[in-house]
């Protein structure tokens, strides 16, 4: 069971800011910052839900190639509204909103890249409600 990820950024601040709007729609929200004088290495800004952060941001060199995270949701609503927020926070387009049947056939997601290339997607494995 995986119990955190993240992604490493070159504006720290404005991947605050990115995640803070994209995450919004999913229940995330930005719980903990520690300095580097705190990590002993650099700055980190961590995002979750229910007061425990699971998705770091960190202050560097971005990660290459860029990393994929994926957040899971119980219902497609989100997905959409994730998708919206994130593009209106500056993110490119990466595939909207939709089935990918691919995997298999309610899987419901969309993907967008953050301002340094991350594919940041939101998924729900669900039915249609």
């Amino acid at each position: 069971m995986i119990d955190h990820t993240g992604v490493i950024v070159s504006d720290f601040d404005k991947a605050k800011a990115f995640y803070t709007a994209a995450l919004a729609p999913i229940g995330y929200t930005l719980i903990m910052e520690l300095p580097a004088a705190v990590t002993g290495h650099t700055d980190v800004a961590g995002f979750g839900e229910n007061g425990k952060p699971d998705f770091w941001v960190s202050r560097g060199t971005p990660n290459q190639p860029p990393m994929h995270v994926a957040f899971r949701v119980e219902q497609r609503a989100p997905v959409d509204a994730f998708h919206r927020a994130a593009l209106a926070a500056g993110a490119r387009d990466n595939g909207g909103p939709g089935i990918r049947a691919h995997y298999h056939p309610d899987y419901y997601g969309a993907f967008v890249l953050d301002p340094d290339g991350h594919n940041i997607e939101v998924v729900c494995h669900q039915p249609a409600a």
